[in-house]
């Protein structure tokens, strides 16, 4: 790289990008202030390897995602101070991996296992700062629901809120009253832990509180 380049790339604005199509990552996001420059979701193939952990599963993915982003044209066209941040969240029972239900048995069959027992939630968060330094962190919470009526599983199989999510349900929603106790981070298990991905933001040297101060004031 030429010293003109580098001073190029040192005045270039910098720029974020969320690898995710979630609705829910974006909100999250804008909770805490920050607004993404461009959304590029990025497809994966998301089928656990053979003798995968959950916990590995959400690591390896939310890695891919974010190496995905990386090269794509409208990525690249935003220019060297680019953040990409991409993340994944997968729910378990003990070493068995809870699919993305997409269909009511998928659901039935999540909702089942997980009546009255205690399961983990991993959300892992990955982020390629300017000049490809990749940076994760998985975050684990441990989620107990109450044994579930028939009242219960029919009443939110009806809602469809279960349709697409990890484990069969959305704790930002219905399934929330299903829960007894959760321990670490509610917002990793909607989608993106809030405290590891600004904390990770800021180490790389984004400019977190920057963003805050011009960021539109929410209503209370």
């Amino acid at each position: 790289m030429t010293a003109s380049s580098k001073a190029k790339g040192a005045h270039a604005p910098v720029k974020l990008v969320l690898a995710s199509a979630s609705p829910r990552r974006l909100q999250l996001l804008e909770r805490v202030g920050l607004t993404p420059d461009l959304l590029n979701p990025s497809d994966v193939d998301e089928i656990p390897h053979k003798r995968e952990t959950p916990r590995a599963l959400s690591i390896r993915l939310a890695k891919e995602k974010a190496s995905r982003a990386l090269e794509m044209p409208l990525v690249k066209e935003l220019g060297p101070n680019t953040f990409v941040l991409a993340a994944d969240t997968v729910v378990g029972l003990g070493r068995r991996i809870l699919p993305k239900a997409e269909t009511i048995d998928d659901a039935l069959d999540c909702l089942s296992l997980l009546s009255g027992r205690s399961h983990w939630v991993y959300s892992t968060v990955c982020l390629v700062a300017p000049g490809k330094k990749l940076s994760t962190r998985c975050v684990e919470t441990k989620v107990r629901f109450k044994r579930l009526s028939r009242e219960d599983v029919d009443s939110y199989i009806a809602s469809n809120e279960w349709r697409g999510k990890a484990g069969g349900y959305a704790i930002q929603g219905r399934a929330e009253a299903f829960v007894r106790l959760l321990t670490g981070s509610y917002s990793g298990v909607i989608g993106l832990p809030l405290f590891e991905t600004v904390s990770l933001l800021e180490g790389a040297g984004y400019p977190v509180f920057h963003s805050w101060m011009t960021a539109p004031q929410s209503e209370v």
